[in-house]
């Protein structure tokens, strides 16, 4: 086989360079959608075969990418998005990183070699300050249609979805406030994280608010961050109690756990002497002991808003039009919360509670 004269026959056929060929036919970006198709016509027309990765993808198989499955909200997002998938007749396929096993990369090369017919992404790098963006220019110069869940970064032109982390703090200082609390830390992940970096903003500029508390003052003192898992929670919150905190606000469900378990630890009891907020309403956390006063994450919504406009994605990659600029309508679309108040949650000191 003499590649030169393949790529001068399909650039020919195509009406563009061989350069430009070449990088349809390696996934590089840097190419428009009309060109692409009319490379791949091109490949059709002259009867060779596409490579792979290049295939039509109508097998109807979406991928979906988690970080990880211990965290019970993660389960039930994919269970939302796995339904709304199978209604519109796609099968999803549930790839999940693991500890010393797969990367998001890994896995996301393994989904395009299989034809997905897109993917959607929860919590993953996009959600990472310090992560390197290009991988999904790279895989939208492959064709690959993708949305992105809980997370957001400019640099990346592709429809987010997300919980307005803001006013997710908004919700539960205002309750703890309201109760008498006037000493409220924060207990939350990595502050790389966009999603941390919003609820710090939240938090700082409502304690701001309704405590008078100026922001380096509640940087340093009401806010500690640690790991998103039970003990992760477990170690901010003790932070947070010798620091003087009479109520923790926490950014996951599996933190506030932990929380519960600190102030047990120390012999205190949830809620009379120490009040806790989660974050998600992950599923069975109202049975829990104490049922767990948390600021409820939209998940049906999100789920079913990240597989609509997957599809659209989808649709739009399927039937190309004249235009080759959709970036500009690219945007993130953002969901309020709600507090869900349960048994986790009393009155605090400013209220006659202990002092």
């Amino acid at each position: 086989m003499t590649t030169p004269a393949r790529l001068a026959d399909i650039a020919a056929q195509a009406g563009v360079s061989e350069a430009t060929v070449s990088r349809v036919l390696n996934g590089k970006p840097g190419v428009a959608a009309t060109t692409r198709q009319s490379v791949l016509a091109a490949l059709d027309v002259l009867g060779y075969e596409r490579p792979v990765r290049l295939r039509q993808r109508s097998e109807g198989l979406v991928g979906l990418i988690t970080p990880e499955l211990e965290n019970p909200i993660f389960p039930a997002l994919a269970q939302v998005i796995g339904q709304a998938l199978t209604r519109q007749g796609y099968t999803p396929i549930l790839a999940t990183q693991t500890p010393g096993g797969s990367t998001e990369d890994e896995l996301t090369e393994m989904l395009v070699d299989r034809g997905v017919a897109g993917i959607i992404f929860v919590s993953g790098l996009h959600a990472d300050t310090t992560a390197d963006t290009q991988r999904y220019e790279r895989l939208r110069g492959q064709g690959v249609p993708f949305v992105l869940v809980d997370g957001y970064s400019p640099k990346v032109a592709a429809p987010f979805i997300s919980p307005d982390d803001r006013a997710a703090m908004e919700l539960a200082v205002t309750h703890l406030v309201a109760l008498g609390h006037t000493r409220i830390g924060l207990a939350l992940g990595p502050r790389r994280f966009v999603p941390v970096l919003r609820k710090i903003e939240g938090f700082v500029r409502i304690v701001g608010q309704r405590l008078g508390l100026d922001p380096v003052t509640v940087e340093r003192e009401l806010i500690q961050h640690s790991l998103y898992t039970l003990e992760g929670g477990q170690a901010a919150a003790s932070a947070l109690l010798d620091r003087g905190c009479t109520a923790v606000v926490c950014a996951s469900d599996m933190m506030a756990l932990g929380a519960i378990r600190a102030a047990r630890g120390r012999g205190l009891e949830v809620p009379r002497d120490i009040s806790v907020v989660g974050f998600d309403d992950s599923p069975l956390i109202a049975f829990t002991d104490p049922p767990l006063t948390t600021v409820r994450k939209p998940v049906p919504a999100m789920g079913q808003a990240a597989v609509r406009t997957l599809l659209e994605e989808i649709q739009g990659n399927a039937t190309p039009t004249g235009s080759s600029t959709p970036a500009p309508t690219y945007g993130e679309f953002v969901f309020m919360p709600e507090l869900v108040v349960r048994g986790s949650t009393a009155s605090g000191p400013g209220a006659g509670g202990r002092s």
